[in-house]
């Protein structure tokens, strides 16, 4: 799940910087699917993420809404503003 979430980020968003970390293990037995990837945590610097962070959130959350129907349960999202070059 962590490599489909990098790209489609990457993909949409053309980041600047990005790492998915995959953070199900602090989350034994919550939510479980069929290859225990539920939780992740993305960092992420991209200038169309560049306004309010709700927005940002919004966009990313709609972009893994597969994701989440085959059993992502929660992200967190760290939005970085991209360097100004």
């Amino acid at each position: 799940m962590k490599s489909v979430i990098e790209k489609k980020l990457v993909e949409k968003f053309s980041p600047e910087f990005l790492e998915v970390r995959n953070k199900s293990h602090l989350h034994a037995g919550h939510l479980a699917n069929e290859t225990g990837d539920t939780h992740f945590e993305i960092l992420i610097a991209a200038k169309e993420l560049g306004g309010s962070r709700i927005d940002a959130h919004r966009k990313i959350n709609a972009l893994l809404k597969e994701e989440f129907k085959k059993g992502l349960h929660a992200v967190e999202i760290r939005i970085t503003k991209p360097s100004s070059t």
